[in-house]
């Protein structure tokens, strides 16, 4: 099985050894200031602790947990009503089919994967789809920084007015420092791309927070800030804006468009492994799993 970790497309704090923000969207500069005063704060504790190292016993406990919890995250990719099945198969095949000139005229901004989000709301909304790009953005509050970021959301699409959440960098959140090998193999086996509910996407970030705290802790390392729920949470729970398009198309530097289309590559191959893994472990069909018994009996 591989279990390697796909990077991702827009964290800032990827390169710090404790884990990043995560999510794709630029920070604004009050947010980043405010996040990197936690990083520093986290780093800087966490080297004066000293903390020993995990026994075997706490290991193998941490090991457990994270085997009950894939389990969970299994359950939820594969309990999802045929609406959101439909719109997930949409999503993964519009991004698929967005080509490096789609980009050109959609980015407004240093690179951030927002030209690949707007060319895909681009697309849905030809598909018939209200779908918008989203930036949220929320305050700093106690132990949880500030910050911002972008999604893509779709409203109505049941005919109920429910509000589906996509995002196309959903791994990206959960990456950590040091993580076990059951931790990577945990992160691989999330969406590429989420489509779903907010109280879907809240159990998800449960399940994701715990596994995180339970691969940390075999390290002795506590759980920073940028991964807590509350944080990871107001990512997509704080107020946002709504628009359909960038504000203004520039012209973007050849070093912007060459990190641009990398983005869309990083994100096209891992949306075509998980395609093709899928399509090998696919169940067998209940209906002929069904006639095949029955003909047993006879």
């Amino acid at each position: 099985m591989d279990c390697r970790v796909i990077a991702p497309m827009g964290d800032p704090w990827a390169n710090l050894g404790a884990g990043g923000s995560g999510g794709g969207a630029a920070f604004s500069q009050e947010s980043e200031l405010d996040l990197a005063t936690m990083v520093s704060d986290f780093l800087e504790n966490e080297n004066s602790g000293g903390a020993a190292s995990s026994s075997s016993s706490e290991g193998d406990s941490s090991l457990s947990e994270l085997a009950q919890l894939a389990e969970k995250i299994s359950y939820l990719r594969l309990v999802v009503d045929h609406h959101q099945r439909d719109i997930l198969s949409v999503v993964n095949s519009l991004a698929l089919s967005i080509t490096e000139r789609d980009l050109h005229n959609v980015k407004s901004c240093l690179c951030s994967a927002s030209c690949i989000r707007f060319s895909l709301v681009k697309l849905l909304r030809f598909s018939g789809y209200d779908a918008g790009v989203c930036t949220s953005r929320w305050q700093g509050s106690g132990k949880v920084p500030g910050g911002d970021h972008e999604y893509i959301d779709i409203v109505g699409y049941n005919d109920s007015g429910c509000r589906l959440i996509i995002d196309i960098d959903f791994r990206s959140h959960f990456e950590i420092a040091r993580a076990v090998e059951s931790y990577d193999c945990l992160l691989n086996s999330l969406p590429v791309i989420y489509v779903g509910s907010f109280t879907k996407l809240k159990q998800y970030l449960q399940v994701m927070v715990e596994a995180a705290r339970s691969s940390l802790k075999q390290n002795s390392m506590p759980l920073p800030p940028w991964r807590s729920l509350a944080y990871l949470q107001a990512k997509w729970q704080s107020p946002h804006e709504r628009k359909f398009g960038p504000n203004e198309h520039i012209n973007t530097t050849p070093v912007e468009r060459k990190q641009c289309i990398g983005h869309l590559k990083r994100l096209q191959s891992s949306l075509q492994s998980e395609i093709e893994s899928e399509r090998m472990f696919k169940p067998v069909n209940s209906d002929n799993w069904k006639l095949k018994l029955g003909r047993q009996k006879y």
